[in-house]
């Protein structure tokens, strides 16, 4: 449920002129786009294809307009969408650097899960997003790099050598923390689990990867992290010991995906270069 006067306030115009659009809008369409009551505004099945679709136009006409400028991507404003267990340690640097050096561009960031991210790619709130492949099929891939899993544990959980990398056989018995079922790393980990003949907690369902590597650091049970939250921020803290795991499946593939056609975005390739980069810099810095 929405409220018309909120609504016009975030506009800038009066509820009244605002109410006025909005049914000369659905005397254009010849449809009923809100159904309006005591509690406010809700979107009728119908009306939620209609913004879906008006989303996808207004994307195209910013895009129209950064080419007309001939600013390309770099110019105007886009909505990336991102993996929670990639972006806030992968971005920031990315962010800054186009900031700096495209003072006419703004990169808007949403961390959603693979599921949301989806979603919001198809009805054109996100004008891209970076991801894994297999839940975004119909898209335009354009792929950035691959990312190895590696084994987070208690201080002194597995008796192995600090140095040592495992084998998937070591994680026998074991308890694997994941995230929640909605992110595709959580399907990938549960994999990682059987194979080893461990098993996914039942008990605890973490919410971030912080609180995956806080709950392995107090031997509730390992935790599988991706590398490039691993180097960022598991090394840093020292509350947990970072193995790799010598296994062909503890990987990933992460891709920027937009929607499928004619011709991709205009300098698309530069931001997959742009992102490709920071990844590289992250792995060549200190982890002590």
């Amino acid at each position: 449920m929405g409220q018309v006067g909120l609504a016009a306030d975030t506009l800038n115009v009066s509820q009244p002129s605002l109410s006025s659009q909005l049914l000369q809008a659905e005397q254009e369409l010849g449809a009923t786009i809100f159904i309006r009551g005591r509690g406010g505004a809700k979107v009728t099945s119908e009306g939620e294809n209609i913004v879906r679709r008006a989303r996808l136009i207004l994307r195209d006409h910013e895009d129209l307009r950064a080419s007309a400028k001939s600013g390309g991507l770099f110019h105007g404003r886009l909505r990336l969408g991102t993996l929670p267990s990639i972006g806030p340690y992968l971005l920031p640097e990315v962010v800054r650097r186009l900031h700096n050096n495209c003072s006419n561009f703004r990169l808007v960031v949403r961390e959603e899960n693979t599921r949301d991210l989806d979603q919001g790619l198809r009805n054109g709130r996100l004008d891209m997003i970076i991801s894994t492949p297999e839940d975004h099929p119909s898209m335009n891939h354009t792929p950035l790099f691959e990312e190895e899993f590696l084994v987070a544990t208690a201080l002194n959980y597995l008796q192995k050598s600090q140095t040592e990398s495992l084998e998937l056989s070591d994680l026998q018995g074991q308890t694997f923390l994941t995230l929640g079922p909605k992110h595709r790393f959580s399907q990938m980990v549960a994999m990682l689990a059987s194979r080893a003949g461990g098993r996914v907690s039942d008990e605890y369902e973490g919410t971030s990867l912080d609180a995956i590597r806080l709950m392995a650091a107090s031997g509730a049970g390992i935790a599988i992290l991706p590398q490039i939250y691993a180097v960022t921020e598991a090394r840093r803290t020292k509350d947990v010991l970072i193995r790799h795991l010598n296994d062909p499946d503890a990987r990933r593939s992460i891709v920027l995906i937009q929607p499928h056609t004619a011709e991709p975005r205009a300098d698309s390739s530069a931001l997959a270069e742009v992102l490709l980069s920071a990844k590289r810099h992250l792995l060549m810095r200190p982890t002590g």
